[in-house]
């Protein structure tokens, strides 16, 4: 090995060790580190270390302001704390920290009694996704009425890059409705399952409960299958699915940019 190998190892392997340090409190100052004249650098490494633990805390309470909310400060900070020992920052993008935080508010032990809460988080975290996802033009219901009616079945959709689809066994859609404001919070009515679309159509971000069927439905468009076959997979999941009033709606929703037609 060269000394410039070496160089760089040495650089690399101190970089690692500095970093692993600054989202684990148990790990010592790594040797290296020296304040000025030489001197150790325990309490400076300390107070670096804990500022960006706060700055990757309130990262997060910007990605999850309902999940805040809903749990309180102090919750969710503490919460939080502990995602961060456990999952430090791959990305030098802040907004794009805190993807694991819906699957581990599920597996943390003291929100248990909230077993929602983590599908809260994950329309939370879809709604920042879109927020960020590239432009791309709704698709035009007239461009859907060109195609010839023996052909409809055989139409395949491209999603805009904005669209998300989050799945829930609790009423997670509500949940967050009532918890994304800044107005009171109103009671909750209903416990049932709930779908819920993300998209950005006008360019602002939208949130909406699907209908019963449509998560299958454009889950399957989303993935490649044509009009005919998502029909029969929502079909088959549910006799409640309305097929006009789902194309209706993706439409208006500006779900997908372009069509094609299939073999």
């Amino acid at each position: 090995m060269s000394l410039e190998h070496v160089e760089d190892w040495r650089r690399s392997s101190f970089a690692e060790r500095f970093a692993t340090g600054l989202t684990d409190p148990t790990c010592p100052t790594p040797s290296g580190v020296m304040g000025p004249r030489g001197k150790g650098a325990v309490k400076r490494y300390n107070v670096y270390r804990n500022n960006v633990t706060v700055s990757l805390i309130d990262a997060l309470v910007a990605i999850y302001p309902a999940v805040q909310r809903i749990t309180g400060t102090d919750f969710f900070r503490a919460m939080a704390r502990f995602h961060v020992r456990a999952t430090p920052p791959t990305s030098p993008l802040l907004f794009e920290y805190g993807r694991d935080f819906p699957a581990f508010i599920e597996g943390y032990k003291y929100a248990q009694d909230m077993p929602w809460l983590g599908d809260v988080a994950r329309i939370e975290r879809a709604w920042l996704d879109a927020y960020h996802a590239p432009d791309g033009p709704a698709l035009p219901a007239a461009t859907l009425a060109q195609v010839p009616d023996d052909r409809l079945g055989d139409i395949i959709f491209r999603a805009h890059p904005a669209t998300r689809i989050v799945r829930s066994a609790y009423p997670a859609v509500a949940i967050f409705a009532m918890n994304r404001g800044d107005g009171p919070a109103t009671s909750l009515k209903s416990s049932a399952a709930e779908d819920a679309l993300i998209t950005r159509p006008d360019m602002e971000v939208d949130v909406r409960l699907l209908p019963p069927g449509n998560a299958t439905f454009l889950a399957s468009l989303i993935n490649g299958a044509t009009l005919a076959e998502a029909a029969s997979i929502a079909l088959d999941e549910t006799s409640m699915f309305d097929l006009t009033a789902s194309i209706a709606g993706m439409i208006e929703a500006g779900i997908f940019t372009t069509l094609y037609l299939g073999d």
